[in-house]
């Protein structure tokens, strides 16, 4: 009865072949666009949705594409070219954009709803300097690391 010790190695090779981490696969067409659109840094990921800060030739704008299309999305009114975005988040509907930004050198947090193409100014409180955002997939919380006093900290902001 050989067959039962050749039997047990069999189900423990399967066994660890399960436990084996599964191979990632890139995505190359869309990676191919995003590497055409310049370079891209802070990725958010939300649903179908991903919004990075991208650009060439120094300047750089937050920029939406479509994953499953694999097509960019238009952002009208939000990229200025006096501005420097620093962070994005989106939620899982590709409606509400979170960005922190420079503008006239000052850093702000503002909200981006891209069906109306309306920015529109968050005011931290108390008083902040933004450094990083994420918004909640459904939308209705933004998470914002805020420099105060030399303290890093983290603020929940609800959204009307």
């Amino acid at each position: 009865m050989r067959v039962w010790p050749l039997l047990r190695l069999l189900l423990l090779a399967v066994a660890l072949a399960g436990c084996m981490p599964a191979q990632l696969r890139p995505m190359l067409a869309l990676n191919r666009r995003l590497e055409q659109a310049g370079s891209a840094r802070e990725p958010a990921l939300s649903g179908r949705w991903l919004a990075v800060i991208g650009g060439r030739g120094g300047r750089e704008q937050v920029q939406l594409l479509d994953v499953e299309r694999g097509q960019p999305v238009p952002l009208p009114g939000l990229n200025r070219p006096d501005a420097q975005p620093l962070s994005v988040g989106v939620d899982a509907r590709g409606e509400r954009l979170a960005v922190v930004r420079q503008l006239n050198g000052q850093t702000e947090l503002v909200l981006y709803r891209r069906s109306l193409g309306l920015l529109q100014p968050l005011a931290i409180q108390p008083a902040g300097v933004p450094r990083r955002v994420q918004l909640r997939a459904d939308g209705r919380q933004l998470a914002v690391e805020v420099s105060r006093n030399g303290l890093w900290q983290i603020d929940l902001i609800t959204m009307p």
